[in-house]
């Protein structure tokens, strides 16, 4: 699905390349009119520098060279100097990149360029229901009172006690420490109790902090490992493995194939070696994964993953219902 918006990235780039250049010359306009002494510097200084190569060409002695090169220096200065002294930058008249590692062409040699990756996936969300979902689901309206504070004969702890617990972890541990930390998180549990909420809630809080988060289903995964194989893209696999979180929701939940089964693990297993962080939930519990799958990928989740087990009440329930109350 990504590899279709190539074109509109391509296009986003051209459209901040040509604002700029339209912005520098709204600014050479400004300063010729208020510092016209500096635009002369600055033309004065891009003849040099044009004429520079060509004198090399044509052997021009090294200390006429070199005085062509003071002469440039000490013009930049005094441009340098004016521009300061009248309120402007020094950096005025000269082209404003977003990204300064690819001077906003999206690639930096051969490879494209981490901010292209980052509009890729934006502009991914925003033509997806998951932009929607991230806007309602965050931890503003994080409601712990959802859950249940009655005991049971199953568990230690009430729902609301684990909840509680497990939220405590995500804002206390897990996401201020999440650039330096290798944690993987494995949801698992009963439906309705909060899992893909609380994805949504890390997504949007590491989304919002310039992070480069990927969210699929188990099901829509499959499909893109698909294309992956069938088609080499490139592109979708280099997001998918090098994406700072990669969040599979509803793992079991995809028709489970061979084909599903390794490449899942060859992803999974992938993404360990090169310590790129994951995030899954299932309604599965932890023997029915091994049930279902391969135990070398049932070893993986045990063994890299922090478990954490949902249950109780179905809270979205009671939320429909605390909403159709007068």
């Amino acid at each position: 699905m990504i590899k279709g918006y190539q074109q509109k990235i391509t296009e986003l780039y051209e459209k901040i390349q040509e604002d700029e250049k339209k912005a520098l010359r709204r600014r050479k306009e400004e300063i010729k009119l208020t510092v016209p002494e500096v635009m002369e510097l600055d033309n004065e200084i891009q003849r040099l520098s044009i004429s520079l190569p060509m004198s090399i060409l044509r052997g021009i002695p090294e200390e006429e060279l070199n005085a062509v090169r003071e002469k440039i220096t000490s013009l930049r200065e005094r441009k340098y100097e004016l521009l300061t002294a009248n309120g402007y930058p020094m950096d005025y008249l000269t082209l404003h990149y977003q990204c300064n590692k690819c001077k906003d062409t999206g690639f930096i040699g051969n490879k494209k360029c981490s901010c292209y990756k980052s509009k890729l996936v934006k502009l991914y969300y925003q033509t997806s229901e998951l932009e929607n979902s991230l806007r309602n689901c965050n931890f503003k309206n994080f409601n712990i009172n959802l859950f249940s504070s009655t005991y049971d004969n199953n568990h230690k702890y009430t729902q609301k006690k684990n909840m509680e617990m497990i939220y405590e972890f995500i804002i206390g541990a897990y996401l201020p420490n999440f650039e330096k930390s290798n944690t993987n998180l494995l949801f698992y549990g009963e439906s309705g109790t909060g899992k893909t909420f609380l994805s949504w809630c890390i997504a949007k809080e590491l989304l919002d902090k310039g992070y480069l988060v990927i969210y699929k289903t188990s099901d829509e995964l499959i499909k893109d490992l698909r294309s992956i194989a069938l088609e080499n893209n490139s592109t979708l696999l280099d997001l998918l493995i090098n994406c700072d979180l990669l969040i599979i929701d509803d793992l079991g939940a995809e028709q489970v194939t061979d084909f599903a089964t390794n490449e899942l693990f060859n992803l999974i297993n992938k993404k360990l070696l090169n310590n790129k962080k994951m995030l899954i939930s299932t309604n599965l519990s932890l023997l029915e994964i091994s049930n279902i799958y391969t135990t070398r990928l049932y070893s993986r989740l045990l063994g890299n993953f922090k478990l954490f087990k949902f249950y109780g009440d179905d809270v979205r329930i009671k939320l429909n219902i605390s909403k159709k109350r007068p």
